[in-house]
């Protein structure tokens, strides 16, 4: 049982050494990829997500006893989210990012349907928010040891109500974009941390429902801090 063991041991080890070797290996064999692949970078951070709130009067939504129709006022929980981005670089001026981000917030809005009707005068929906967007970014010159960037974009976000929390709307995509302002510090070729601003732009969330249809443009602010990893 112990020979097992250790040659199970010494496999595993070996196999880690191979694991670590492949990718110079790869990259001395072909300078063609090695370029290629010095050029993209990923990265994981936290985010921040300051939704703003808005209001607005649907055209066929809640009405009062008398019949006029009421505004509906939305109120966007604030909460903590994740991005990650995936990118290219070419030049200083010229690269091309994708970004993902998740985070789970509520959207309150008052009054939830007519009064009249049974409506609640307030009800949370729980949302899980997904953005997808594509970019272009801009590397401008050093200072001292901080590489500043700026980047902007287009794409969509992805609001599904969560199954106990969401009221048992439907999920919803609105068109999005957003701009980021930020610095990278390098601790090493392959290694750095990355800190950074962002705010997005897209119209608020109805769920496909009349009632919630306020037409309000919004936007999240999203400070976030993290690390990158370049091949």
């Amino acid at each position: 049982m112990l020979n097992v063991s250790r040659l199970s041991c010494t496999r595993s080890v070996l196999f880690c050494l191979l694991a670590t070797l492949a990718g110079p290996i790869a990259k001395a064999q072909s300078p063609a990829l090695s370029k290629q692949l010095d050029r993209i970078d990923f990265s994981i951070s936290g985010i921040g997500q300051f939704n703003g709130s808005g209001s607005g009067v649907p055209k066929s939504g809640p009405t009062d006893a008398n019949g006029n129709p009421l505004t509906v006022n939305l109120s966007t929980g604030n909460t903590l989210g994740a991005l990650i981005t995936v990118r290219y670089t070419k030049s200083p001026y010229l690269g091309f990012e994708g970004n993902y981000t998740y985070a789970r917030y509520t959207e309150t809005f008052s009054p939830f349907g007519s009064p009249t009707s049974g409506g609640a005068t307030s009800a949370g929906v729980q949302t899980n928010a997904s953005e997808y967007t594509l970019g272009y970014v801009a590397h401008t010159p050093k200072l001292f040891s901080l590489q500043p960037f700026v980047s902007g974009g287009l794409g969509s976000i992805a609001f599904r109500p969560t199954t106990y929390g969401g009221q048992s709307l439907r999920e919803q995509a609105r068109a999005a974009y957003y701009y980021s302002l930020g610095v990278d510090d390098a601790f090493s070729p392959h290694f750095g941390f990355r800190a950074q601003f962002r705010q997005v732009f897209f119209l608020a969330p109805d769920f496909g429902q009349n009632y919630l249809t306020i037409l309000h443009h919004t936007s999240t602010f999203e400070p976030g801090i993290g690390f990158y990893l370049r091949f």
